[in-house]
């Protein structure tokens, strides 16, 4: 992955050998300070009654607003190419949402 600021060198970006298959999510919370924002991603498992945070990613809001614009962008990219996501029909589903 390379990221390049306008007038900044080239900076090679390596994912780690434990973070390259990734990890599975279905559900999110998001929580916030004046100095930061927290972001909780979760496995959850409706039918055991059981779920755990797999990953927390924590930024500040500066950078928090960049992570947005970047996610409407590539959903727009993504519904160009695939089509029109559907949202999930209830808030009850497992799915991301907000605390």
């Amino acid at each position: 992955m390379n990221m390049q600021q306008p007038n900044q060198q080239q900076i090679q970006i390596k994912v780690s050998e434990a973070l390259t298959p990734g990890t599975y999510a279905n559900s999110m919370g998001v929580a916030h300070t004046k100095e930061e924002f927290i972001m909780d991603f979760m496995n959850l498992i409706p039918q055991q009654g059981v779920g755990m945070v797999v990953s927390r990613v924590i930024t500040s809001p500066g950078h928090m607003k960049r992570i947005l614009a970047a996610m409407k962008d590539n959903v727009e990219k993504y519904e160009k190419q695939f089509g029109k996501i559907s949202e999930a029909q209830s808030p009850q589903d497992i799915g991301f949402r907000t605390q």
